[in-house]
């Protein structure tokens, strides 16, 4: 038994028992996209009219492949969180809002191991 009130069980807690956790990871990932996209943004403009071997070069370059990695996880993150939102706030049947879930945070696991998958295999094709 517990000697807490209603009101001290529920306090910290949202209508999807998940508390201030979804909000703080969801304004985390968006501080951490700012920089990294300033810096992907920079990087591709100073690639412009560059051939391939040149951008193998680069994305195989000293903390490219790692800021590379941790925009895609990042972003990646920050879009499944923000359509879980969505998804939560106007899909009113269980069952859809459920699958609809899983697809969203499927697709963004498939997509964003692809994209560090390909972010790997550019980095050590173009250092050979």
């Amino acid at each position: 038994m517990e000697m807490r009130s209603n009101l001290g069980r529920a306090r910290g807690l949202g209508s999807t028992n998940e508390g201030v956790h979804h909000w703080r990871w969801q304004r985390i990932s968006g501080i951490a996209l700012l920089p990294l996209a300033l810096w992907f943004v920079f990087s591709i403009i100073g690639l412009i009219g560059a051939d391939l071997t040149a951008v193998k070069a680069w994305v195989g370059a000293y903390g490219n492949p790692v800021l590379l990695s941790l925009l895609t996880i990042s972003m990646f993150h920050h879009a499944q969180l923000g359509l879980k939102v969505v998804i939560e706030d106007y899909v009113h049947s269980e069952t859809a809002k459920f699958s609809s879930l899983f697809v969203i945070k499927a697709i963004a696991v498939v997509c964003g191991t692809s994209c560090i998958f390909a972010i790997i295999r550019l980095t050590f094709e173009g250092s050979t």
